[in-house]
């Protein structure tokens, strides 16, 4: 781990400050992503500020919908009655991310900020696009397993890791957020970029812009959800593909639908044609598997990962029928 200095403060204006005119200065929340990458020498920020002190842990309802705090941990989101009550599909997809203890620790925020777990990305032994641009992607032409099938360029394939950015998706959710620049809502799908020719940048945020919290609005669907991750080993694993599938049923026909993807896309990635050929159709098995090939339509296996294709498939499916009361 390379050396760095440290700072603490309890007021998002100050942080702002305090990194935004630091190029190689970086927020410490739960750190438990951050402080890996450091001791991988992944990242290698000169100062550290702790904003752990900021007031902004709280769940609650602003309207129709609610709004999370950015440091927010993962674990008290999953177990909040309202989420569990109004948003299923977050506190499922929360409950399947790595253990007790780590959600105890991670942020919402930081959750949103996850880094890749591609081998290439993690060992500096590789080259690799993400870490230096143009130095090479070695996944391409190497292991290729967990890799995107969707969204990847020939700069970058490596798939983006959160399970709870998939479902925030799937609910229409918005990003708060405050920078040198002022105070900005950006939607979720829109957050996370494709690597195209510059797989190091990551999301639209501004250097030194801090996440502030998230807003879920309310939804005719969002109560009708469900997270489903298929992955190696059923505890403390990334998913090799999952759904996040929201419905509205009325008599038998679906009038509104959502499916996000994760563990295959290069961004949480959302089903927008899928979506389409679910509406006004009725909720049957035939109807899910006409979805579910849309959903993959446009998908790039690489040499190692064809697999996931038919895998992302019946996930769709399985997710639906679970969601249509089929399974």
């Amino acid at each position: 781990m390379q050396p760095f200095s440290y700072k603490k403060t309890g007021q998002a204006e100050n942080a702002v400050a305090l990194v935004a005119p630091e190029v190689q200065a970086a927020y410490l929340a739960g750190g438990t992503s951050l402080i890996d990458l450091m001791k991988l020498n992944v990242q290698t920020p000169t100062e550290l500020v702790d904003i752990n002190p900021l007031p902004l842990t709280k769940i609650e309802i602003q309207g129709n919908g609610v709004r999370i705090g950015a440091m927010a941990r993962n674990s008290d989101v999953a177990y909040d009655v309202i989420i569990r009550e109004r948003y299923p599909v977050l506190s499922e997809a929360l409950l399947s991310g790595a253990s007790p203890q780590l959600r105890n620790m991670a942020t919402v925020g930081g959750n949103l900020l996850q880094r890749t777990r591609c081998y290439y990305f993690r060992d500096t032994a590789f080259p690799c696009n993400k870490r230096v641009p143009g130095s090479g992607c070695p996944a391409i032409e190497g292991y290729n397993r967990i890799h995107a099938i969707l969204g990847a360029s020939d700069r970058c394939i490596a798939t983006h890791p959160s399970d709870m950015a998939v479902a925030m998706i799937a609910l229409d959710a918005v990003v708060q957020t405050r920078g040198p620049n002022g105070e900005r809502s950006i939607p979720l799908v829109d957050f996370h970029l494709v690597p195209g020719d510059t797989p190091e940048r990551e999301t639209v945020l501004q250097h030194g812009e801090l996440i502030i919290g998230v807003d879920l609005p309310a939804s005719t669907f969002a109560k009708r959800s469900h997270y489903l991750k298929v992955r190696d080993r059923a505890s403390y694993a990334f998913a090799m593909a999952s759904v996040a599938a929201a419905l509205d049923i009325q008599n038998g026909i679906i009038r509104s639908a959502r499916i996000a993807l994760g563990g295959v896309g290069t961004k949480p990635w959302r089903a927008y044609e899928a979506e389409k050929a679910l509406l006004n159709k009725p909720a049957n098995q035939a109807t899910f598997q006409a979805a579910a090939s849309v959903a993959i339509a446009g998908a790039k296996p690489q040499k190692y990962n064809g697999f996931k294709i038919e895998l992302t498939k019946r996930t769709i499916v399985k997710a639906l029928a679970t969601v249509g009361g089929m399974a």
